[in-house]
């Protein structure tokens, strides 16, 4: 179930400096609910403890394309972003540990 809830983690400069205090992004499901996101992380990282979910939706960029052609117009993709807060005293989640 945490496969289809979590599409994978966000990793950026910016959320590399938040994962510090606790704070983790993943790319979620369009359908998810906060409720789902809290279960699914916490069943696939068993020694975290979820304080709190903050959701938010991206909208996609448009891009152009400049061919022989002509322009070609169109646009990324929307995602769902969570932002999960993890309780003090909770395990730290390694996503560096398989690289």
């Amino acid at each position: 179930m945490s496969r289809q809830i979590l599409r994978r983690p966000l990793v950026t400069e910016k959320l590399v400096k938040q994962m510090e205090r606790g704070h983790y992004a993943f790319i979620v499901n369009r359908r998810a609910n906060k409720i789902e996101i809290r279960k699914a992380v916490e069943e696939r990282f068993p020694d975290v403890e979820v304080d709190e979910v903050r959701t938010m939706i991206v909208r996609g960029k448009r891009r152009r394309q400049l061919t022989r052609r002509g322009v070609r117009e169109g646009r990324t993709a929307s995602i769902k972003k969570a932002i999960v807060t993890l309780k003090p005293g909770s395990e730290q989640i390694d996503f560096f540990s398989s690289i």
